[in-house]
């Protein structure tokens, strides 16, 4: 069964995150993805630690399923290769001579408007989208959220876009050029946010675990770390009291009876809860929400997550070979189906790994290849090893 991209060229002038995320997803659906890099140094992530065999691990777990084409653009000879694959560099230049071409592009703000040349980065469109001010403890100095996550949410918009445009063309036969950013990008998942702003003047501000509309729904701490509680309606809220915590006095303590005053005294019931939690470590109280069909868990670290058996099962660690690297762990793939949908069918490349290819596919000779890599036009950081 084929996967549902496959036959799909895609060529990927992106950087560091945002879009080679995009772009490796869109190979796991089975695109081919050629990702044309600068050299020496090609993308920027592959100057990150940690490194094996002068490979960035970094680079590799996210650049899985690409193929890479180093290429020097300041030489017309390059530009030469582009235009060959006749794909230009501009959306004008290459509608021109592909009108079903579908054109993405990600940057820190967008193509226009005041700040349409302003360069930008994740943590400049978190502190910019209101993001920092709403993360972390109230009082405490603005927080960044722990992953990268407006260069994550920048290519997950970006694939919904490419991929609706793509569902567009089989339709009509027609490409189109569409862009996102980092800032927008993060302004769209601010859905509840917004509703209470737009709705009522309500600017929201860091409240650390607790969720702004609805309580028990937060962090506790126990006696040997934290777990989190979702018994967020009226159901759940009973069964936390009576069979998580062994506590039913609180459905009828004026303080907790209700959801307002739940809110309302938010702390005091913070302490109450903990006062029963701090008694036994956090795998009791995980079981105890279990037993009460109470969603919860408990506070890992990182490390801690990858060991979780479930991890295991859902395949959500992989290990597949890299030329350079040797044996690699990598995240899995998230989305699980009857079909067909991804799959991880090569390792990622390293620097112009496939640069020789490219070239011999729309025409090269061999004898002009040679001279390409001898006059610095293109390049492959393992070229006489590979050849050899």
């Amino acid at each position: 069964m084929a996967l549902p991209l496959e036959g799909v060229k895609v060529l990927d002038l992106s950087n560091i995150m945002a879009g080679p995320y995009c772009t490796m997803v869109l190979g796991d659906m089975g695109a081919e993805v050629i990702k044309v890099e600068n050299f020496p140094e090609g993308d920027g992530s592959r100057r990150f630690d940690p490194k094996v065999n002068g490979e960035s691990y970094c680079f590799a777990v996210l650049n899985r399923n690409k193929k890479s084409l180093a290429l020097n653009m300041k030489d017309p000879r390059g530009k030469e290769i582009f235009l060959k694959r006749k794909l230009g560099i501009d959306y004008a230049a290459i509608a021109k001579t592909n009108p079903g071409i579908i054109y993405a592009s990600m940057s820190g703000f967008g193509q226009t408007g005041p700040y349409g040349k302003k360069g930008g980065f994740d943590i400049v469109a978190q502190g910019m989208s209101g993001i920092m001010m709403m993360t972390g403890y109230p009082g405490g100095r603005p927080a960044k959220v722990g992953i990268a996550m407006n260069d994550i949410s920048s290519g997950v918009t970006a694939l919904y876009g490419i991929l609706g445009a793509y569902i567009s063309k089989l339709k009509s036969g027609k490409g189109q050029y569409l862009e996102t950013s980092l800032l927008e990008a993060a302004l769209a998942w601010t859905h509840w946010e917004s509703g209470a702003y737009f709705g009522g003047g309500e600017i929201p501000t860091a409240t650390g675990t607790r969720h702004r509309r609805s309580t028990p729904y937060q962090a506790y701490k126990t006696q040997d770390g934290y777990v989190t509680v979702g018994a967020n309606n009226k159901k759940l809220w009973e069964n936390f009291c009576n069979i998580t915590c062994g506590k039913p006095e609180w459905l009828t303590d004026p303080r907790f009876g209700d959801l307002p005053s739940r809110m309302t005294n938010i702390d005091v019931l913070q302490e109450e809860i903990e006062k029963v939690f701090a008694t036994q470590p956090t795998a009791h109280w995980v079981e105890k929400l279990d037993v009460a069909e109470v969603p919860g868990g408990p506070v890992y670290t990182y490390e801690q997550i990858l060991a979780d058996p479930h991890i295991k099962a859902r395949n959500m660690v992989v290990e597949y070979d890299h030329p350079v690297i040797g044996r690699v762990k990598s995240i899995g793939l998230p989305i699980k189906s009857t079909g067909e949908l991804t799959q991880i069918r090569h390792a990622a490349p390293w620097l112009g790994q496939h640069s020789a290819d490219t070239a011999k596919s729309i025409g090269y000779s061999d004898k002009e290849i040679d001279a390409l890599f001898a006059e610095g036009v293109i390049y492959n950081r393992l070229r006489e090893k590979a050849t050899a």
